[in-house]
C-alpha cells in the first residue's frame, strides 16, 4: 500500500458505466446469491504517465437488499503481459482505508512492470465504495478543517473531540446519503466478489498491503472457495477490542522502528547524526516542543511534540527513502537552522555530494506533511464541487469497523502515562487517532471487531516486518493465528509494505502467487536499509497522512 489517501488527481479518468447485476457469489444466504450472468464490462483506456483500462460497474448499496439501490464502483485492469502464461486475475486491494486502487495499481505501478506478476496475471483493482471515482463519501471541507490535532490533554479537549466527532459524522451522512451507513469492510469484501463475478472468473488470487489485508481476511471468511491464492502484507488485526492494546502495540513498533533508525545512524557514516546519541536528541526535541520553545527552522512556526512525532513516524514506512532525510531534518531542528539546499553546498567529493543530496531531501521533506495535506485536499475535492464537500472516507469506513469502550478522559490519560513506559523515546504512536476518531461517532459500527472464522481457503502467505509503525508485528502474528494453513514470512527490518521494502520478501511473494510455492515456516528476509541518500525525496504521494494530517494504514 502505498498508503496515500486521494493521492492523484481524480479528474480526467475515462470511465464507462454499465450494469453488472451482481449481488455476490455464493449461496449460503440470500445476500450471497449470484445474480444473472453479468453483462460485458465496458473498458476504456485511462491514465497519463501509466495507462490501464478503467470501467464502472454497479453493485448493491446494501447486500442484504440485492435488488435495491445500487452504487458505482470504479475498477481498473492491466492485462497480463504474456497471455500464454496467464493464470487469471490478481486482485490487488488498496490500503487506507480510503486509498485509491486505480491510482496505485492501474494508473500507477504499485506492482512494477518488471515484476513477473505482470506476465502471469491481469492486475485488477478498485476505488473502494466511498472512495475517489466510486460513489464517494462526502464531508464539508469547513468541518473537516476543524479536526482536532492533538491527543486530549484535559477534560475540555476530550469533550471537544466528542463534540467534533458527532458534528463530522452528521455532516458526512447528510452530504453522502445512504452510502454513509454501508462502507464497512464486510460490504467492501462483497464488492470484491461482485467484481470477480463481473469479470467472469471462477477464482481470483488476492494481494494487499495494510488495510487491504483486512479486506482479504474478510473475503476469505465469506468466499473461501473463490480464492486461488492469497498473500497479505503488513496485516491488520481486527480482533483487537482493547483501545489500550491497540495503542500499545502501535506505540511499541514505533519505538522499535525509531531505535532501529538510531542504530542504523550509528553504523552509517553518511548519516547526518552519525556519532550522536540519537535517542537523547529526540528526547530533548520533544521536551522543547512540549515547553513551546521548538520552532520549525524552515517556517519559524512553533512545533508541538505531536508535530515532531509525526515527522519521526512518516519515514518509517519506507526507510530507503526516509532515513537519510529524517536524520538531516532532526539535525536541522537541533541546530535551529534550515537544512541547506543542494545548490548551496560544495560537491567536490562523493561524500560531499551525498551530504548535499541528503540535505536537499531533508529540506524538501521538512514541510511534507503540510504539502501532502494540500495535495490530498486538492485530489479529494476534484470529484465534487465545493458545495458537495470533499471525499474524506477514512472515519466513516474506520468507525463502521471499530468500536472502542473508552468512557472518560481519565481513562485516556492513564493510557498515555502507561505508554510512556512502553516507549520512553517516542512515547505515543500517532495512531491514537484511530481510537479518538470513533468516540461518539454517530454512524453504526456494522462490522465490529471479531476473531476470524475461516475454513476451506488455500494456504495463505502472511508477510510482516520486525517493526512496522502502521501494522505492528503483534497484529500480524495474531492474524496468522486466526488463518488456517498460513505461513508467516519475516522481514527482519523496519517498514510498512514489505513487497516494497525487501527484495527478498518481494521474491517470495511473487513465487507464491505464481506457483503457489510457499516459503518454509520460519523463513526470514535480511534487513535492507539504505547506504546512501535517495536520488529522490519522499513525495507527497508517499506520505501516509490523510487530508487532516492524521495517519492512515
Amino acid at each position: 500500500m502505498r498508503l496515500r489517501l486521494f493521492t492523484a488527481a481524480l479528474a480526467g479518468a475515462a470511465l464507462v458505466s454499465q450494469l453488472a447485476g451482481v449481488a455476490s457469489a455464493q449461496t449460503a444466504a440470500p445476500a450471497e446469491r449470484l445474480a444473472a450472468a453479468p453483462k460485458a464490462i465496458g473498458w476504456a483506456e485511462c491514465g497519463t504517465t501509466y495507462k490501464g483500462e478503467c470501467a464502472t460497474i454497479k453493485v448493491p448499496l446494501d447486500y442484504a437488499k440485492p435488488g435495491g439501490p445500487t452504487i458505482d464502483l470504479a475498477i481498473g485492469r492491466l492485462k497480463a503481459l504474456d497471455p500464454a502464461k496467464r493464470q487469471g486475475v490478481l486482485f490487488v486491494h488498496p490500503g487506507g482505508p480510503g486509498g485509491s486502487g486505480l491510482n496505485s495499481y492501474i494508473m500507477g505501478r504499485g506492482i512494477p512492470d518488471d515484476s513477473p506478476l505482470r506476465q502471469y496475471f491481469d492486475i485488477v483493482s478498485v476505488d473502494p465504495r466511498g472512495v475517489g471515482r466510486s460513489t464517494p463519501i462526502l464531508c464539508g471541507e469547513d468541518v473537516v478543517d476543524e479536526t482536532p490535532a492533538t491527543y486530549p490533554a484535559n477534560e475540555a479537549e476530550y469533550q471537544n473531540w466528542l463534540a467534533f466527532n458527532a458534528k463530522l459524522s452528521k455532516d458526512c451522512r447528510e452530504r453522502t446519503g445512504p452510502l454513509f451507513d454501508h462502507v464497512d469492510t464486510t460490504s467492501v469484501a462483497r464488492d470484491v466478489d461482485s467484481i470477480r463475478a463481473a469479470l467472469g472468473e471462477r477464482q481470483i488470487s488476492f494481494f494487499a498491503i495494510s488495510y487491504g489485508t483486512q479486506v482479504g481476511q474478510q473475503y476469505a471468511e465469506l468466499f473461501p472457495k473463490n480464492l486461488r491464492a492469497m498473500a497479505i502484507d503488513s496485516n491488520m488485526d481486527h480482533s483487537i477490542t482493547s483501545a489500550y492494546q491497540y495503542m500499545a502495540t502501535a506505540t511499541d513498533d514505533l519505538e522499535g522502528s525509531f531505535l532501529a533508525f538510531a542504530k542504523w545512524c550509528g553504523e552509517t557514516a553518511a548519516c547526518a547524526l552519525h556519532g550522536q546519541d540519537v535517542p537523547a536528541l529526540l528526547d530533548d526535541l520533544l521536551a522543547k516542543a512540549r515547553a513551546g520553545t521548538l520552532k520549525d527552522p524552515e517556517t519559524g512556526e512553533p512545533l508541538s511534540d505531536e508535530n515532531v512525532r509525526i515527522e519521526v513516524f512518516e519515514p518509517m514506512y519506507k526507510p530507503s527513502a526516509g532515513f537519510f532525510p529524517l536524520a538531516e531534518r532532526l539535525k536541522a531542528l537541533v541546530a535551529g537552522q534550515a537544512a541547506k539546499k543542494a545548490a548551496d553546498q560544495p560537491t567536490t567529493s562523493p561524500s560531499a555530494s551525498a551530504s548535499a543530496s541528503a540535505s536537499a531531501s531533508a529540506s524538501a521533506s521538512a514541510s511534507a506533511s503540510a504539502e501532502s495535506k494540500t495535495t490530498a485536499r486538492a485530489a479529494a475535492s476534484a470529484s465534487a464541487s465545493a458545495a458537495d464537500g470533499v471525499n474524506y472516507a477514512y472515519p466513516a469506513i474506520w468507525c463502521s469497523d471499530w468500536k472502542w469502550n473508552v468512557k472518560s478522559f481519565a481513562e485516556l490519560d492513564r493510557y498515555k502515562r502507561r505508554l510512556k513506559a512502553v516507549a520512553p523515546h517516542t512515547e505515543l504512536s500517532p495512531f491514537w487517532s484511530d481510537v479518538l476518531t470513533c468516540l461518539n461517532w454517530q454512524g453504526k459500527t456494522s462490522n465490529p471487531q471479531h476473531r476470524l472464522k475461516i475454513s476451506g481457503t488455500p494456504p495463505t502467505l502472511v508477510i510482516k516486518a520486525k517493526d512496522d509503525v502502521a501494522t505492528p508485528a503483534a497484529w500480524n502474528y495474531a492474524a496468522a493465528r486466526q488463518i488456517p494453513r498460513s505461513v508467516v514470512l519475516e522481514y527482519d527490518g523496519v517498514g510498512h509494505g514489505q513487497f516494497r521494502n525487501s527484495t527478498c520478501a518481494r521474491d517470495y511473494i511473487e513465487k507464491y502467487l505464481i506457483n503457489r510455492t510457499m516459503p518454509a515456516a520460519g523463513t526470514h528476509c535480511p534487513t535492507q536499509f539504505p547506504t546512501e541518500p535517495p536520488a529522490t525525496t519522499l513525495s507527497t504521494q508517499d506520505s501516509p497522512l490523510s487530508i487532516t494530517g492524521r495517519p492512515v494504514h
